[in-house]
């Protein structure tokens, strides 16, 4: 078996969740819409057709993809483990030494990450530099603009 993929709970249902619709909702759709493009007649000029063709191989795909992740998850609940380092699943409060400037990250799985809503990949550079380090550390972190700077303020575990 492959790599174990590292995501909380709550990705581990939204994955589920995304799963469930893509084969009750998604593909039931996309056969009707390949039966209705059909029923206009010559299928070599048919964009309908083609156009819903080509979203049954994405929907197959997509599908083929979670079921993936889901049956190699490692679903890893921090509630249990104490604020004392960076792990998988805590939040972090930094603040960027040059800026000054606080913000505040969880660390999630890849699919679980939106760094606009704080949640970032467990391989994403700022995490990979947190990953082990204490209140108090200060890390660095080489991102696309050059390199960074962060004083670790507060680790949190949230269940």
């Amino acid at each position: 078996m492959a790599d174990r993929v590292p995501m909380t709970q709550e990705g581990y249902d939204r994955l589920k969740a995304t799963l469930k619709r893509l084969k009750t909702v998604d593909r039931p759709q996309n056969v009707k819409e390949i039966e209705a493009a059909r029923a206009h007649g010559d299928l070599s000029e048919n964009a309908e057709y083609h156009a819903a063709k080509e979203q049954q191989g994405h929907i197959a795909g997509r599908i083929a993809d979670i079921d993936d992740k889901l049956a190699r998850a490692q679903v890893i609940d921090p509630a249990g483990l104490a604020p004392d380092q960076v792990r998988f699943g805590c939040t972090v409060r930094l603040e960027d030494t040059e800026t000054n400037e606080e913000v505040r990250y969880r660390i999630v799985g890849e699919d679980e990450a939106d760094a606009a809503d704080g949640r970032i990949s467990l391989s994403s550079p700022v995490a990979r530099a947190l990953m082990g380090k204490q209140v108090d550390d200060t890390v660095q972190v080489r991102v696309p603009k050059g390199t960074r700077e962060f004083d670790i303020l507060e680790i949190l575990v949230e269940s």
